[in-house]
């Protein structure tokens, strides 16, 4: 262990503000859930004349690219015991999936959905990715949030307990996204 990590672990516990953070955790999922709910409706909301968000899903592609290469990055620090950079490769992680959220929302709120037009075999693998890519980022919101918050707060038992099992979800959410998208990208 460096002295770095022994520094941080000797940090104690913020637990009130954990469960004020926990709260807000809920409330955010709660949120992004409603989000994801109303943006598969059929009506979307009109662009001014000459608009288009259809930039947006290589952006989206670029994203979840970047935070693939973050979470790696955060996995490599914390192996190593420097956690200070962890912990940066995590914000950048969190900032990225924010700015990913953002156009993903803006783009389904506005643009009508391009279906895959793919057959036979590759047409299941893509299904299969779309919809484990889904179900998991569903999955794995809130509990993404509570092992940052519980790392934030010093709750570092929590902390490695969460990131064992929400840690690889998290990385096949954010690698599979970039597939999904290479994938139908030929019928945008």
């Amino acid at each position: 262990m460096t002295p770095e990590h022994k520094a941080w672990l000797s940090r104690p516990p913020q637990e009130a503000l954990s469960r004020k953070l926990g709260i807000t955790a809920w409330i955010l999922t709660a949120v992004v859930l409603v989000l994801v709910v109303m943006m598969r409706s059929p009506y979307k909301i009109p662009l001014p004349e000459g608009w288009s968000m259809s930039f947006l899903p290589p952006v989206h592609a670029v994203l979840n690219t970047l935070v693939t290469i973050a979470l790696i990055g955060a996995l490599v620090a914390v192996k190593q015991g420097k956690i200070a950079l962890h912990r940066n490769f995590i914000f950048a992680a969190m900032a990225l999936s924010v700015g990913f959220l953002l156009c993903y929302v803006a783009y389904h709120f506005t643009t009508v959905e391009t279906r895959y037009g793919g057959e036979g075999a590759m047409r299941t693998v893509y299904f299969f990715l779309l919809i484990t890519h889904i179900v998991l980022a569903g999955i794995s919101l809130p509990f993404i949030l509570f092992a940052f918050i519980s790392g934030w707060t010093n709750r570092f038992a929590a902390h490695r307990r969460l990131v064992k099992w929400v840690f690889p979800m998290w990385l096949y959410v954010a690698a599979t996204g970039p597939v999904c998208y290479l994938m139908l990208r030929p019928y945008y």
